[in-house]
């Protein structure tokens, strides 16, 4: 099997694991991944992810132009841009899950740094998540707002929409995603209870053994 093929095949397993653990409904979703070629992988529009045809993933040129599959999802204007801001960037994964969007609607969740630092792992995962305005999907200015973090952000949420994370393979991608997920869900679990957060001091440890985008 090539690497494409294998690639192909992981796209579509890690899909259908997001979509049966309740991640992301109906049609919701999408992933892209880098190809060896420096082309990209990308689920086509309309798609679910538990049901993915490793055939129809839609297929692109290093130069970005479509040359087989399905068509994409309509957003790839977002994905794009987190390729073009982050050289380290090697998949881009977006979901709709449910207990991040419901952090985002919510009137005192900061914008620059959506979730509150309560484990070690969703500082260590993701860094800062800063939190976008709602764009109607699909709107190219998404990309221009990713543009305007010049890559110093690996994930962010877009409000009454919901989260995109670039990491630098599609494992880490996903992982952190998932990260991201519980801890807003723990952050919806804690609120007004005075949850104990992590102290500066630990999170700056965490920032530096780790080497996480912080600052």
């Amino acid at each position: 099997m090539s690497s494409e093929a294998r690639l192909r095949e992981q796209i579509c397993a890690m899909a259908r694991s997001i979509f049966e653990r309740g991640l992301t409904g109906g049609s919701s979703g999408n992933i892209s991944v880098r190809t060896e070629d420096g082309g990209l992988l990308v689920t086509p529009t309309g798609s679910s992810m538990g049901s993915l045809d490793p055939a129809r993933l839609s297929r692109f040129d290093a130069s970005g132009r479509l040359i087989g599959g399905d068509e994409p999802t309509k957003e790839m204007p977002l994905h794009a841009a987190f390729y073009e801001t982050r050289s380290t960037a090697g998949a881009v994964v977006h979901l709709h899950s449910c207990h991040s969007v419901a952090l985002s609607l919510l009137p005192d969740t900061d914008p620059d740094n959506m979730l509150p630092p309560l484990t070690a792992y969703g500082v260590m995962k993701l860094g800062k998540v800063v939190m976008l305005p709602y764009f109607m999907p699909g709107d190219p200015a998404m990309g221009d707002a990713i543009r305007g973090l010049a890559g110093k952000r690996s994930a962010v949420m877009l409000a009454h929409h919901g989260p995109v994370v670039a990491g630098k393979d599609l494992e880490s991608a996903v992982y952190a995603i998932e990260e991201l997920e519980e801890t807003a869900k723990l952050a919806l679990l804690t609120r007004g209870l005075n949850p104990k957060r992590l102290t500066d001091a630990q999170i700056r440890g965490l920032v530096t053994r780790f080497n996480v985008e912080w600052d």
